[in-house]
This record gives C-alpha cells, sequence and structure tokens, in this order.
C-alpha cells in the first residue's frame, strides 16, 4: 500500500511540474535583454497593423485642430525607431531611411515605419544578457543598450495608444482588441 501512494505521488509530482516523462524541460530565456526582446516583439505586430488598417483616405485625420494626424503619428514611431535602434547598430543603416512628409501617401509613410522595424530588428538582435548593460551614445548622452531598448517600447507602445484611439475614432477596432 505504501509502495503504491509512493509511486503516485512520484506520477502527481512529475505530472505537475509539467515534464512529461522522456520529455526535456522548456528553458525560458530570462533576464534584461530577453524581457526587452519580447517587449519589442508584442508591441512591433500592433503598431504594423494599425498603420496597415487606418485606410489611405484617413492618414490625414486628425480628431482636433491641436493634435498631429495619423500619418504624423506614424512618422513620430519611424524618427524615434530610427533614432533610437540607429544608435545601437550603428551610424549609416538607419540614416539611408528618409522620413516621409506628413502629407505622403499611405504607402511610403509605411515603408518607412517598416524599414524602421527592420533597423530595430537588428538593434533588438544584437542585445544579449552579456551586453544589455553596455553604455552606447545616443545624441548627446551615453545609455545603456538595454534601457535605450525599453525606451523604445516604451514609446512604441505609448504611440500605439494614440494609433488606436484614432483607429477607434474612425470606428475600426485597433490590432490588439480584434478576436
Amino acid at each position: 500500500m505504501m509502495r503504491r501512494i509512493g509511486m503516485m505521488c512520484a506520477v502527481a509530482g512529475v505530472l505537475a511540474s509539467g515534464v512529461m516523462v522522456g520529455q526535456a524541460p522548456v528553458t525560458v530565456s530570462t533576464g534584461p535583454a530577453s524581457e526587452v526582446q519580447a517587449n519589442y516583439g508584442r508591441i512591433k505586430p500592433n503598431v504594423l497593423k494599425a498603420a496597415e488598417k487606418m485606410g489611405a483616405e484617413d492618414y490625414g485625420y486628425k480628431p482636433t485642430k491641436d493634435v498631429r494626424t495619423f500619418a504624423r503619428v506614424v512618422n513620430h514611431v519611424t524618427e524615434a525607431q530610427l533614432h533610437s535602434c540607429g544608435a545601437l547598430i550603428g551610424a549609416g543603416s538607419a540614416e539611408t531611411i528618409k522620413v516621409p512628409a506628413e502629407t505622403a501617401g499611405k504607402a511610403e509613410i509605411l515603408a518607412a515605419l517598416k524599414a524602421s522595424f527592420d533597423v530595430c530588428d537588428k538593434a533588438y538582435a544584437g542585445v544579449t544578457e552579456a551586453n544589455a548593460a553596455e553604455m552606447v551614445q545616443v545624441g548627446p548622452a551615453k545609455r545603456s543598450r538595454v534601457g535605450v531598448l525599453w525606451g523604445n517600447v516604451s514609446h512604441d507602445n505609448e504611440q500605439y495608444a494614440t494609433l488606436a484611439l484614432y483607429l477607434r475614432l474612425k470606428g475600426l477596432v485597433p490590432p490588439s482588441s480584434e478576436k
């Protein structure tokens, strides 16, 4: 009887651990670099889908005269990403990308946004747990590599909130609210 109880406890322990017999445990990379990469991976599709979802005719939309147009918000994300992520991957890469005028068409604005995400993809891929605290020059200041990337994630989240609001005001469901 005691042997049977012992065997049942062992089986329950294995099942409770989430590891099946014969299966290697899943290792999850943790640390500042992994965390910032995961958060970037969540915000990037929302920003891109929001920019894609808004109709070309509504890129000039702004809810009141005192706020930016939808196109300007998208361009602002592009500019900020080129500045931050470009500083991490080295001069030249981001400087060849031109941010279009606010009055440019959707296709041109979207192409620049995608190009800025390509620059950021390289910057996020280049951060490791070993180099996350490395200080890099960003404009007039030195900042940690991971600090620059967290700043970018935070900024993208803030700007996505504006894009999502503009979509809702146009009767569209923001990507993060889609089922």
